[in-house]
């Protein structure tokens, strides 16, 4: 399992996404199509040995990259990786999970915000 003390030392921070899948595209292997923009902070690992995953919300059209705030992250206690939430503005645990229950449906997750 990975560890949520990495995660929980970009809350609050500003990061630099990389989008590898953007909004509105369909995943490579399961069948859903992404209700926000997708990626990863590069010259990270998560415990799936890839870069940390990060949802951008609050952004309506797909972008390549997207310069923000690390205002929540989703831990998931069921996967070897969790996620971070990355936005212009701060955001609620209700908002978060509505905005990535598209994916987080499927997992056991808690949700910790900027300001918890």
């Amino acid at each position: 399992m990975d560890d949520p003390a990495k995660y929980r030392a970009f809350l609050g921070q500003t990061v630099d996404v990389v989008i590898d899948r953007p909004l509105g595209s369909k995943h490579p292997r399961h069948d859903f199509i992404y209700e926000t923009n997708y990626g990863y902070i590069e010259n990270t690992r998560a415990g799936d040995g890839h870069e940390i995953d990060a949802y951008v919300l609050g952004v309506s059209e797909s972008v390549e990259t997207y310069t923000g705030v690390c205002v929540g992250i989703i831990l998931r206690s069921d996967d070897n990786e969790h996620k971070l939430v990355v936005a212009a503005d701060r955001m609620t645990e209700s908002d978060i999970r509505r905005q990535t229950h598209f994916v987080e449906q499927h997992y056991d997750i808690n949700i910790e915000t900027v300001d918890a």
